[in-house]
This record gives C-alpha cells, sequence and structure tokens, in this order.
C-alpha cells in the first residue's frame, strides 16, 4: 500500500503510532515500524530520563517522537535531546509549533504537525510541516471539536489549494482496515492510530485498563477537563480530553469548579495517581478514544498492523469492483 506518506517517511504502510505519552515507549514504537509502520515516542509532558531510556530500549528501529508542543516550550532541551538521535519525525500538537520547526527539519527529521482546525492547518504549512495529521474529535487524550469525516477531506481541499506537497493523515477513530480505507477515500495518505495500540502488548498500559476499555463501547467516552484538572496540568483551552466514562470520571465531570479547589484538587490528585500505580480504573482517568467500540482483544502491534492493512486493502478492491 504505497503513498505519498510511506514515500516521505520511508515506510511500508501508511499507519503512524501516535506519540501517547507514558504509553508509546522504546518497545511499542519499534514494534510498530519493524511491521513496516512509523513508530513515536511519546515524549508526553517531558520527563528526560524516561525519553531517554525509552529511545535506549526502541534500539537501532527507524523510530520519531512526539511533543505537546506548550510543554516543549518550557524544556526546549529535550529537542536536542531526541535529535541526537537522528529520528525519522518529530511530531508536534497543541501549541505554537513555529519555534521547534526550523531545528526539527534543519537535523533532517520530517516535521509532523498535528491540527484539529484549518486555522491550526494553515499555521502549520506556515511553520513548514512535511506531514499534516487532521485529528477528529472523536481520538482519545486532547483535542477538540471537529469530526474526522469532515475535517479530513476540508484539510485535504485546503492542501490542494495552497500547500500541495504538504502530505495529510487522519486520526480519530482509526482502528481498523475500515477506518484506514476511509481515510484513504477521504483524502488523506495514511493514519495516526492511538486507542488501537493502546490496546496492543506492547503498550505501557496495566492489563486492567486495557481489560476495561476492551469491554467498553464508544459510547462509554466523554471529553472532559476533569483528568487535567486531576493531575494539576494547566492544559490550555479550548482543548478538552477524551476519557473511558470511569467512576472517577463521572464523579467529577460537570462539578470541575468543586475539583478544583485546592484541598479537593490534592486530595484527588493523590486518588487519581494511586488509581494509576496500582493499575485501578475505577480511581483514575483512562484516556481511550471512541474507538475502544472496535477494539475485542490485545494483540502484538504487528498483528494489528498486518489486519488493518489486509483488510483496508480487501475493501479498497471491493470498492473497485463496485464502481467497475
Amino acid at each position: 500500500m504505497k503513498t505519498r506518506l510511506t514515500e516521505l517517511l520511508g515506510i511500508r504502510h501508511p499507519i503512524l503510532l501516535a506519540p501517547m505519552g507514558t504509553v508509546s515507549g522504546g518497545a511499542l514504537a519499534s514494534a510498530v515500524s519493524q511491521a513496516g509502520g512509523l513508530g513515536q515516542i511519546g515524549g508526553g509532558y517531558g520527563d528526560a530520563n524516561w525519553i531517554r531510556r525509552e529511545l535506549s530500549l526502541a534500539g537501532n528501529s527507524r523510530i520519531g517522537c512526539g511533543f505537546i508542543s506548550w510543554s516543549l516550550a518550557t524544556k526546549p532541551d529535550l529537542l536536542d535531546l531526541v535529535l541526537e538521535h537522528q529520528p525519522a519525525a518529530v511530531m508536534l500538537s497543541f501549541g505554537d509549533l513555529a519555534p521547534f520547526a526550523p531545528k526539527i527539519k534543519a537535523a533532517g527529521a520530517a516535521l509532523i504537525c498535528q491540527v484539529q482546525t484549518l486555522d491550526l492547518a494553515r499555521q502549520a504549512i506556515d511553520a513548514g510541516a512535511d506531514v499534516l495529521v487532521a485529528q477528529g474529535t472523536e481520538a482519545g487524550g486532547h483535542g477538540l471539536a471537529r469530526s474526522t469525516f469532515t475535517l479530513v477531506p476540508e484539510i485535504a481541499d485546503l492542501l490542494a489549494r495552497t500547500s500541495p506537497g504538504t502530505v495529510l493523515a487522519a486520526a480519530g477513530g482509526v482502528a481498523d482496515g475500515r477506518g484506514l480505507a476511509a481515510a484513504l477515500m477521504l483524502g488523506a495518505e495514511g493514519v495516526l492510530v492511538g486507542t488501537r495500540f493502546w490496546a496492543s502488548t506492547e503498550a505501557l498500559v496495566p492489563q486492567r485498563f486495557q481489560a476495561e476499555a476492551v469491554a467498553s463501547d464508544g459510547d462509554n467516552t466523554l471529553r472532559t477537563t476533569v483528568v487535567d484538572i486531576a493531575r494539576k496540568i494547566d492544559f490550555p483551552p479550548p482543548f478538552t480530553a477524551r476519557v473511558l466514562k470511569t467512576e472517577f470520571a463521572l464523579e467529577w465531570h460537570g462539578r470541575e469548579a468543586d475539583l478544583a479547589e485546592p484541598d479537593t484538587q490534592s486530595r484527588q490528585q493523590a486518588r487519581y495517581w494511586e488509581g494509576y500505580r496500582e493499575g485501578d480504573p475505577t480511581n483514575t482517568c483512562l484516556l481511550v478514544g471512541e474507538a475502544v467500540g472496535l477494539i475485542g482483544d490485545i494483540q502484538p502491534a504487528g498483528a494489528i498492523i498486518e489486519a488493518m492493512v489486509r483488510d483496508a486493502e480487501t475493501l479498497l478492491q471491493r470498492g473497485s469492483a463496485l464502481a467497475g
């Protein structure tokens, strides 16, 4: 399955691993790359020791790394740390990417920018992005309000008019071959996949968390700021996070002002992190997308990619036969 995305990044399949913080570690990134996609380590909020360790665990695999732009601005040396490892790509999202773009491109890495609106897409184009990832609100973790089904073709049209050399990938709700095939038909040339790889054997996710998500469906998620208030993370508005409807999330969703009270916030922060460390989904938040409803098991990343590509090819061939 050759597209401009595979040609640009030198990969076999047009599938990128979402650089999920604390989830997309070296083992998962390596497994995705070894299977023909592009694995990306999740830089998250910037733990240098964690990033250094996971880069080491990725071995000699050709991978990338992703950062939250506004957080990277407080620890810009982390970009230098990653660039020393000669990544295939660096992905930026949620903030001003312009200060980092020249250094990334000068290092020879592809600049991937995740965007959630047309205005953000224009900013990324102006900064020299090689790849735009159009992220729909179906996605897990942080995002905005546009749906994948309309955002992707609208940004595809924008690129066709203003920046035809920029490559487009789709994110949000992509978990199988149907999502990959649909993304290609919408004008993308590949996909960024998060939740499906969150539910893989190589992901740095407790098994109880994965079991809870696999037992759920897309109706069992919501967009909220509870996860950020509980962690005392000042994620800039209007971004919210999609999480599973755990007991913790439902207890405080709609009561964010109460949760933000200093004493309450401190107690709930302790509860949140204890639940996270203990692998207790009841007392923490799980950042996953609506795609949980399309996941029935936990598989190795390589098997996920193989099935996704095989099923997408079958669907595209079937569609071609119907049209012909």
